[in-house]
């Protein structure tokens, strides 16, 4: 990403010196321009600009590229700098032990947020907040635990990817009229796909069996 920033900020900045007829507010717009455009790779590149009231020319306004800088950023590729204000006495393996737990409270926001999609809910009474509160802890921990079981079986294997596959699966009514003014009602899960069933025997889970039909008055469904 950085090669390619920085081969985008090379051209745009050739772009701007061929540039004819171009005053220095005009030049400083386009720089703030590119500067937006190539994050850090513009502290690689060092620019002279032109002073206020000199044409702009390639005398006053040059380019060249910071060897030394891009030596020392390409050194560092594939490294972590951790900074942190703590005690002396805290060893670099607690810090880094802290900072990877941070990571883990952000990534639970997120889970909350985007798999569990819990929404905020503006409650009246205190009850109803503690209970939202619980309901979502509980599904957090659920939502924890199936993490840590697809850990042990594929760590490919996300609780997202999961949820989604379990998604497919919907119960549903099948009504059937017997007699006069009685029916029968016989609940039914879909049957699951050849990679559910798959996932399901490698979890080691079963669906249960299907719900025994039952007989109720018609009207009761049409009430």
């Amino acid at each position: 990403m950085r090669k390619r920033r920085l081969k985008k900020l090379w051209k745009q900045l050739a772009a701007i010196r061929s540039s004819k007829k171009q005053g220095r507010d005009q030049l400083l717009i386009r720089l703030g321009s590119a500067k937006k455009e190539a994050g850090r790779a513009w502290w690689l590149v060092q620019i002279d600009l032109p002073k206020p009231g000199e044409p702009v020319d390639d005398k006053t306004f040059c380019y060249r590229l910071k060897r030394d800088k891009l030596r020392e950023v390409r050194r560092r590729e594939g490294r972590y700098l951790l900074r942190a204000f703590v005690p002396q006495a805290m060893a670099a393996t607690e810090v880094w032990t802290q900072y990877i737990g941070l990571t883990d409270i952000e990534e639970s926001f997120r889970n909350l947020k985007g798999d569990l999609a819990v929404r905020p809910i503006y409650h009246q009474k205190d009850e109803r907040i503690e209970a939202h509160i619980f309901l979502s802890f509980l599904a957090y921990y659920l939502h924890v635990a199936l993490r840590g079981k697809l850990r042990q079986l594929a760590g490919g294997l996300t609780p997202r990817a999961v949820l989604e596959k379990f998604a497919t699966v919907q119960m549903l009514d099948v009504y059937l009229p017997v007699g006069t003014g009685d029916e029968v009602v016989m609940p039914r899960y879909t049957e699951p796909d050849k990679d559910l069933k798959l996932l399901l025997a490698s979890m080691g889970l079963e669906l249960p069996q299907q719900p025994p039909p039952k007989i109720q008055p018609r009207d009761m469904r049409l009430s």
